[in-house]
């Protein structure tokens, strides 16, 4: 058997296993496992600005394509405290990381030796297993469950701490002999698909809620099956967008406090039936229970045991992978239609078609300074069907969500629960670093740019470009807007007379930050927009500068400081703060959102 340091063991077992890529941020606590990375080969490392920000560029590297599982790496101390918010995002959103963090010798733990804080235990709340290597010849076997557990049911990140003397210490490894584990995840039985199927032929009015959990089980062409099969409307959660391309007839919209269609909401509350499937019952999806609920049958389909009735509880609850449920359903329904044993479903889908094309929202503004409505129209005119959008939090992510159109799963990748500014930009990065072909456009306020701005420095060094929309208000515009409840507007605006910005600049003065010399510090494009008329020779020049330069190129787009975005307490009284489109007046909530009979 070969003889090694136990860190080159480690390396061996990451190459075995799939992983590709790392990125992080070099330190003498975990540098053994950086001589280990170089010596072996195989792992192409991107060096962040700062750990948070690799820990955020592994969450984009694994929620981009299917099977993916994005590497963060970083020293002892602080590195991995920087490293907590990308667990904490990855765990809300069953997104399986694998942190590696440096450490102190074993025999300075407990000794507040510099740099050893114990993260194993800060981080294990948020993790599926974080654990401290105290025995050298443990790690390859530690390595083997880490990969198991990320894969595993509920998809999840991983922290294995490495105390220095531990990735020195030889041990005896033979790479050839590994095997990775096989992930194990339930499987719906026939009896509780037949059961399934049987509730929701009782239905008259049923929709299906498809959430992240199809997309992490790669099955969202399955769900297109199965809703075409049963002929049921589909209404993906904000992690499900993209299981059914926006234009699928039974595609009827988002629904919620804030990331929702009008359409989307109305066809829920006319609803008797609702058959979850990945989904977790968010608050911001469902508003208050109560109105959710009220005079509905559920069914919830979750690979997680304990999420089954965490919300409230189902009329059928189903412990399965989201694939391999639908599988089941489409077998049950198949035969089921073979023998004319399927519902009509033509006129409940009519209905709901009917409001899609109906009950709109307004873009088609052309002021100056310009609302974000028409930022998101533009980017609908422009960008190409298959185009990625990655987005985390704020007015931006949800007039984001309520406009842009997704066709295609994973192509809408966003922080839902966790949400934490600044996220996007290393997400993008990560993105990027998984699908070097793919069209992605990151979408963020100020506010998140700003925050780990200084990762726009990785896609210049390390050549990945990718498309930033930043739409700048000079303001915390969702808190400002949260503010208004409280009848105040208190610490909110980011403005300020900048005194760089003289009268020959088109920045501004009075918005503060001038984010286009600031892309350009770090070693970047930027392109700002003031008019709408200027979307389509602004989007033209990003293209070529990114052929160009293989940089990120910065859109910002100048708006109005104030622009409120529809929301509201309960999914039956959304604040429209603009003007929507009712094309059919008729489709009023004191009709219950169907069309008026006409008078004889």
């Amino acid at each position: 058997m070969a003889r090694m340091s136990a860190i080159e063991a480690a390396v061996h077992i990451l190459k075995i296993e799939g992983f590709t890529a790392a990125f992080g941020v070099p330190g003498a606590a975990i540098n053994p496992l950086y001589a280990a990375m170089k010596k072996l080969g195989g792992i192409q490392h991107y060096l962040a600005r700062h750990v948070e920000g690799a820990s955020h560029m592994a969450e984009g590297y694994s929620r981009a394509a299917a099977g993916n599982i994005g590497l963060c790496i970083g020293t002892s101390g602080p590195a991995g405290t920087d490293m907590i918010t990308g667990l904490y995002s990855a765990s809300a959103d069953s997104v399986p990381i694998l942190c590696l963090t440096g450490q102190a010798p074993r025999d300075k733990l407990d000794k507040e030796d510099f740099q050893a804080v114990d993260i194993a235990a800060i981080a294990k709340p948020l993790t599926k297993m974080a654990i401290t290597v105290m025995e050298p010849a443990r790690l390859p076997s530690i390595f083997q469950k880490a990969m198991y557990l990320m894969r595993s049911d509920r998809p999840g990140p991983v922290l294995i701490d490495l105390p220095i003397d531990v990735q020195m210490a030889q041990i005896d490894f033979e790479p050839d002999n590994y095997q990775p584990l096989p992930p194990s995840k339930p499987a719906a039985p026939r009896a509780q698909a037949e059961k399934a199927l049987d509730m929701l032929a009782a239905a008259e009015r049923p929709v299906i809620v498809a959430g992240g959990g199809i997309i992490n089980a790669d099955a969202s062409d399955l769900l297109v099956t199965f809703a075409e099969l049963v002929n049921v409307p589909v209404i993906p959660t904000l992690m499900g967008l993209g299981t059914i391309p926006y234009d699928h007839p039974l595609m009827q919209g988002k629904v919620g406090l804030q990331t929702n269609d009008r359409y989307g909401n109305a066809t829920y509350l006319r609803s008797d039936f609702v058959f979850g499937i990945g989904n977790r019952w968010a608050n911001r999806h469902t508003g208050s229970i109560e109105t959710y609920t009220k005079g509905r049958t559920f069914i919830h389909v979750d690979i997680e045991p304990m999420q089954i009735g965490r919300i409230f509880a189902p009329d059928l609850g189903i412990v399965s992978d989201a694939g391999a449920a639908l599988r089941c359903f489409i077998e049950v329904a198949e035969e089921r239609r073979a023998a004319g044993l399927l519902p009509d479903r033509s006129a409940w889908v009519a209905e709901c078609q009917h409001r899609k094309k109906n009950m709109l929202r307004r873009t088609d503004y052309d002021q100056v300074p310009m609302k974000p409505q028409r930022v998101y129209q533009a980017m609908n005119d422009m960008l190409d069907r298959d185009t990625c959008y990655v987005t985390t939090i704020g007015l931006s992510q949800i007039a984001g969500a309520q406009f842009l159109r997704v066709y295609n799963p994973r192509n809408w990748i966003n922080a839902a629960q966790a949400g934490p500014l600044g996220w996007t930009m290393p997400a993008a990065l990560g993105v990027r670093a998984a699908l070097p072909d793919k069209k992605i456009v990151a979408l963020s306020g100020d506010y998140d740019f700003q925050f780990l701005v200084e990762e726009l420095a990785v896609g210049a060094q390390h050549k990945l470009p990718y498309l930033h929309i930043l739409v700048n208000n000079a303001y915390l515009g969702l808190i400002r807007q949260s503010q208004r409840s409280y009848d105040m507007e208190f610490q909110v605006s980011l403005g300020f007379d900048n005194i760089n910005i003289t009268e020959e600049d088109d920045a501004p003065a009075h918005y503060g930050v001038d984010h286009v010399a600031l892309a350009k510090a770090l070693g970047c494009k930027a392109i700002r927009v003031h008019k709408p008329e200027d979307f389509k020779a602004a989007f033209a020049r990003a293209e070529a500068l990114m052929e160009q330069y293989q940089v990120p190129v910065v859109i910002e787009c100048i708006l109005e400081p104030v622009t409120n975005i529809s929301m509201g307490l309960d999914l039956n009284c959304i604040n429209e703060f603009e003007d929507i489109l009712c094309l059919d007046e008729t489709l009023k909530a004191e009709s219950d959102w169907v069309v008026a009979p006409k008078a004889e």
